[in-house]
């Protein structure tokens, strides 16, 4: 029954925005409210799931997305975007653009989460889009796919590292293999897949994105922008205070807590939190980006409202794609999936990947769906005699699965790219599901050379 509910709220969603044309966000908390109704849930606490739904989805990212939207439109409005962006087709040429946005991002990728990887990056690939004449989606796809095997794939990303520790996965090995798997996996759902989508969803190339996140492209000149090195330097500044705080965490501290914590240690936990390093990361753009430019303090203040207008929406579409996502856990739906591969005697790797697909599909989040799916396989670990480093990869593959619409990811991507539902499902939906296909077919190859 659960799994009949979620299909049905899924077809109401799909319903209300493409052919009621009722607002996201509205259609979002009404299907999570109609399918806790359809779940079972008693009624007083549906209120309280939808509320949790949304506040735990927005909790620190509502920071993380206002101040990254800030440092964006400071960068952009500054010119520095522009110069970024017209250093990289300079040295790159049109031809090899893909794999320098695949690359920044993959590298940018690796230190932060995907949605702040996602907010900082898209001012910069609009610019480069519409500085090189070239699709904004063209760029946007290999963008996508770099952030995202980095969020699936590699430590020091949550659901990585939470599912090493469930599984006794030694974090170095899972590194390994999975910048392997993830830097392939990023080239044929980014560059190549890009060549393919274009030819059966041509109209969505055609979308100019929604400009308005990173306010209306002015006209810029290399000698009155900011240079190449401050702009990269202010850009990648939260990358920076993030890759710090990790790199010392790994080295000194082995990736455990301190049980202890020095000065110093507490020191760089605090500089390591996405939100504090986000803001430090403004105030520094506010003076390379601003008065260190003779802007004045009025000046910057409209380009830090100007960026909060601009993503205020898409921050409650991500809210109402929490509501939806939590109501489905809260409905047990979660548990119904584990379920259904009690008992079965397919490889442990295909078992993993295949559970957090489904729990993927079921549930939307990525992280939850890893999680889950490493509770049930957990116990068959002992007996299989995988490398627990493999296993880890198999369900972070596994949980990047078929992106739909109860996904936050599928929802900052259609609407930062100005795309419909379905040319979003022929786009980033596919993308994702290649991502995970590709890294479960990297993950049984190296299982038959380091078994």
């Amino acid at each position: 029954m659960q799994l009949i509910a979620l299909l049905i709220g899924i077809i109401i969603l799909l319903v209300l925005i493409i052919q009621f044309k009722i607002n996201t966000f509205v259609s979002l908390v009404l299907t999570a409210a109609i399918t806790a109704v359809m779940l079972g849930m008693p009624l007083g606490k549906i209120a309280d799931s939808i509320t949790n739904g949304i506040g735990s989805q927005l909790g620190e990212l509502s920071m993380v997305f206002g101040f990254g939207a800030m440092l964006g439109r400071l960068v952009s409005d500054s010119g520095g975007a522009y110069m970024i962006a017209h250093t990289l087709i300079n040295k790159f040429g049109r031809k090899r653009l893909q794999i320098a946005v695949m690359l920044a991002s993959f590298i940018l990728g690796i230190a932060l989460f995907f949605e702040v990887g996602m907010v900082l990056l898209v001012p910069i690939v609009f610019a480069i889009a519409v500085e090189a004449g070239v699709p904004i989606l063209y760029l946007g796809i290999p963008m996508a796919a770099a952030l995202s095997v980095t969020h699936g794939f590699l430590p020091p990303h949550p659901a990585p590292v939470a599912i090493a520790q469930v599984l006794g996965a030694n974090d170095g090995r899972v590194l390994i293999f999975g910048f392997v798997i993830a830097l392939i996996a990023a080239y044929i759902a980014g560059p190549l897949f890009s060549k393919l989508a274009r030819k059966f969803a041509p109209a969505a190339f055609d979308r100019k994105g929604n400009l308005s996140s990173i306010g209306e492209v002015k006209e810029y000149s290399p000698e009155k922008s900011p240079s190449f090195g401050l702009s990269v330097l202010t850009a990648l500044f939260p990358v920076i205070l993030l890759a710090i705080a990790t790199i010392y965490k790994m080295t000194v501290n082995g990736g455990a807590e301190p049980k202890n914590p020095s000065m110093l240690d507490s020191i760089i936990e605090f500089i390591g939190s996405p939100s504090i390093a986000m803001l430090i990361s403004l105030f520094f753009a506010m003076w390379t980006m601003g008065w260190a430019r003779k802007r004045t303090t009025a000046q910057i203040m409209e380009s830090l409202e100007n960026a909060v207008k601009s993503i205020a929406m898409l921050l409650l579409v991500i809210g109402g794609g929490g509501a939806f996502k939590q109501v489905l856990i809260d409905g047990g739906v979660g548990k119904e999936v584990a379920k259904i591969f009690l008992g079965s005697s397919m490889s442990p790797l295909i078992l993993g990947w295949l559970i957090a697909v489904v729990l993927r599909i079921a549930l939307g989040s990525a992280t939850v769906a890893s999680l889950t799916a490493a509770g049930i396989v957990a116990p068959l670990m002992a007996q299989s005699g995988v490398d627990p480093a493999l296993m880890v990869l198999a369900i972070g593959a596994g949980s990047l699965a078929a992106s739909h619409v109860n996904d936050a990811g599928f929802w900052m991507f259609r609407e930062y790219f100005d795309l419909t539902i379905k040319q979003t499902l022929q786009t980033w939906t596919v993308l994702e599901s290649i991502i995970s296909v590709v890294g479960i077919g990297m993950v049984m190859i190296l299982n038959v050379f380091f078994h």
